[in-house]
C-alpha cells in the first residue's frame, strides 16, 4: 500500500514513511497538549478541601478519569518509546504503524478522562441528571468527529 501510495505521489517509498512519522508525531504532540492539562488538573484535585464531599460517585468518576488519562498518557507517549528503540534500525513501517494504533487507543482513553472529567465537576456543578446529558451530548460529539465521519469517509474513498 505504501508503495501505490507513493508512486501515485511522486514519492519514494522512504518519503511517504518519513511524512508519514512526522505527520504522527505532530499528532501525538496535540493530544498530548490535551492529556497534560486534564492530568495536571485531575492530580491537584485529591488535595483541595471539598474533594473528602465528593461521596462514591464522584470518587468513582474521578478514579475513571485518573486511570483513563493516565493510561492516556502512557498510550500517547509510547509511540516516542517505540521510536526511540527502533531508531536507526530500518523499521519506520512499524513505527508509523504502532503509532497510528496508539493515537487510536490514546484518543479513545482521552475521550473517556474528558468526558468523565466533565461529569465530575458538572455532577457538583449542575447535578447529576444535567451533568449526565450534556456528557452524552458530548460523547456524542466526539465519537461522531472522532471516529464516524472520517470512517465514513474512508469507506467512501475505499469503494
Amino acid at each position: 500500500m505504501v508503495q501505490l501510495n507513493a508512486e501515485l505521489r511522486g514519492e519514494t517509498t522512504h518519503q511517504v514513511l518519513d511524512r508519514n512519522v512526522s505527520e504522527v508525531l505532530q499528532e501525538i504532540r496535540v493530544a498530548i497538549t490535551a492529556v497534560q492539562v486534564l492530568f495536571a488538573f485531575l492530580l491537584t484535585l485529591p488535595f483541595q478541601s471539598r474533594f473528602a464531599d465528593l461521596g462514591t460517585f464522584g470518587t468513582t468518576v474521578y478514579s475513571v478519569t485518573m486511570i483513563s488519562t493516565a493510561l492516556a498518557t502512557v498510550v500517547l507517549i509510547a509511540p516516542v518509546s517505540f521510536h526511540r528503540m527502533l531508531f536507526r534500525r530500518r523499521q519506520k513501517a512499524a513505527i508509523v504503524q504502532f503509532a497510528d494504533r496508539s493515537l487510536v487507543v490514546g484518543l479513545t482513553l482521552l475521550l473517556t478522562g474528558i468526558t468523565s472529567a466533565v461529569l465530575l465537576v458538572l455532577d457538583v456543578v449542575l447535578g447529576r441528571p444535567p451533568a449526565v446529558a450534556v456528557c452524552a451530548a458530548i460523547v456524542l460529539i466526539a465519537l461522531t468527529t472522532w471516529y464516524v465521519l472520517p470512517l465514513r469517509r474512508r469507506a467512501d474513498r475505499s469503494s
